[in-house]
C-alpha cells in the first residue's frame, strides 16, 4: 500500500469514527424526547394536507398556518382527548369493581353461571378431565384475571395522554416541534430523500412510494381501527352495556388482528345479551357488530385508493411490537416502520430487476 492510499485509509477510518461518535452523542441528546419527536412527526405528516390548503387559503403565510394546525393539535389534547381518557379510566375502574362484587356474590359457590353456556360448558368439562381444574377453579381465575386486567387499564386511562408523552414537559417540547416540522415538514423531508445515493428519477419514485406506504398505513389502518371502535363503542352505548368507552378503545385495538377482530369483543357481548334474556338488545348489537366487522372492507380500500395496499400480518406485528417497544407511540409507528422496510425491499427488488435483464 503506498503512502498516499494508506493516507486516506486512515482518513476514511477516522471519518466514519468521527460520523458514529456523532450519532451516538446525537442518540443520547435526543432519547430523552424520543416520544414528543415521534409524535411531532407523525402528527405533522398527518396534517400536511391540512397545513398545503391553509397555506393557500392565506396566501402563503405557511408559518400562520402552522401555528393554527398547533393550538388545533392542543386544544384537541386538552379537549375531547382528555375528556375520552378520563372516561376510559372512570369506566374500567368501574368494571374492575363490577367484577369485584361478582366474585363476592359467588364466592365459595361453584359459580355455574359459565357451566351454562354450551361453549363454555364443555372447555369447562375437558378441564376438569384432563387438567383436574373444576369449573369454580376456572372461572375464578378468569374472573380475577379480568378484574386485574380492568384495573390496570383504570390506572392507565387516567394517565393515558401524559403516559404517552411522559410528562408536561415533553408536551410542551412535542408541541414546539410540531410547529416546525408542519412548516418545514415537506423541506425536511425532500432534503432527507436527498442524502440517498440514487439517481433523481430513483430518488423521486423512492419518495413517492414511501409516502404512499406511509398514508396507506395511517388511513386504511389506524383510521379505520379508529372508526370501528367508535361504531362499537356507540352499539354498545345504544343496547346498555357497561362501559362503551373501554370496549370500544378494546375494539379499535382488536381490529388489526388478522383473525377475529372486532368480533371477538361484539360477539361476547351479545351471547351476555342472550344468557340475560335481552333478545331484542342482542339481536340490535348483533347487527352492529355485523356492520362493524364489515367495515373495513370498503372503508380501508376507500381510504388508501391508488396507494400502497400493506399486509395485514405486518400491520398486526407492527402494533404489537411497536407498543411494546415504544409505548402508546408505537401502536402508530411500529406499522409504519415496517411497512417502510417492506416497501425498500420491494423498491430494492424493483432497481434490480432492470439491472439483470
Amino acid at each position: 500500500m503506498s503512502e498516499s492510499a494508506e493516507l486516506r485509509f486512515y482518513e476514511r477510518v477516522l471519518a466514519v469514527a468521527g460520523l458514529a461518535l456523532l450519532a451516538a452523542l446525537i442518540y443520547h441528546i435526543l432519547r430523552p424526547f424520543f416520544a414528543p419527536l415521534a409524535w411531532a412527526i407523525f402528527l405533522a405528516f398527518l396534517l400536511q394536507p391540512a397545513q398545503a390548503r391553509l397555506t393557500g387559503l392565506l396566501r402563503g403565510r405557511d408559518s400562520v398556518a402552522a401555528s393554527l394546525l398547533t393550538v388545533f393539535v392542543l386544544l384537541m389534547f386538552i379537549g375531547p382527548l382528555a375528556a375520552l381518557a378520563a372516561a376510559f379510566g372512570q369506566q374500567a375502574a368501574g368494571l374492575a369493581v363490577l367484577f369485584q362484587h361478582w366474585l363476592e356474590q359467588h364466592q365459595g359457590q361453584g359459580i355455574p353461571d359459565l357451566a351454562d353456556l354450551p361453549l363454555l360448558a364443555r372447555a369447562l368439562e375437558w378441564l376438569d378431565q384432563y387438567a383436574s381444574i373444576s369449573a369454580a377453579e376456572a372461572q375464578t381465575w378468569l374472573l380475577e384475571r379480568a378484574k386485574r386486567v380492568f384495573e390496570q387499564l383504570a390506572a392507565f386511562g387516567g394517565t393515558a395522554l401524559l403516559g404517552a408523552l411522559g410528562t408536561i414537559l415533553n408536551f410542551t417540547v412535542m408541541l414546539f416541534l410540531l410547529f416546525f416540522f408542519i412548516r418545514d415538514g415537506q423541506g425536511m423531508a425532500r432534503a432527507a430523500i436527498n442524502l440517498v445515493p440514487l439517481e433523481p428519477r430513483r430518488r423521486a419514485e423512492l419518495q413517492e412510494r414511501l409516502g404512499a406506504v406511509t398514508r396507506a398505513v395511517v388511513l386504511g389502518t389506524v383510521v379505520t381501527a379508529m372508526i370501528q371502535g367508535l361504531l362499537l363503542g356507540i352499539g354498545f352505548a345504544v343496547v346498555g352495556l357497561a362501559a362503551p368507552v373501554v370496549f370500544g378503545v378494546i375494539g379499535a385495538l382488536l381490529s388489526i388482528v388478522p383473525c377475529g377482530g372486532t368480533a371477538l369483543v361484539w360477539v361476547p357481548a351479545v351471547g351476555l345479551l342472550l344468557f340475560q334474556g335481552r333478545y331484542g338488545a342482542a339481536i340490535v348489537l348483533a347487527v352492529i357488530g355485523l356492520v362493524v366487522s364489515t367495515v373495513d372492507n370498503f372503508l380501508k380500500p376507500l381510504l388508501i385508493s391508488g396507494r400502497a395496499v400493506v399486509p395485514t400480518l405486518a400491520v398486526f406485528i407492527g402494533v404489537l411490537g411497536g407498543l411494546v417497544a415504544f409505548g402508546v407511540i408505537g401502536m402508530f409507528l411500529g406499522p409504519v416502520v415496517i411497512a417502510l422496510a417492506i416497501a425498500l425491499v420491494h423498491f430494492a427488488q424493483d432497481t434490480q430487476q432492470p439491472a439483470s435483464r
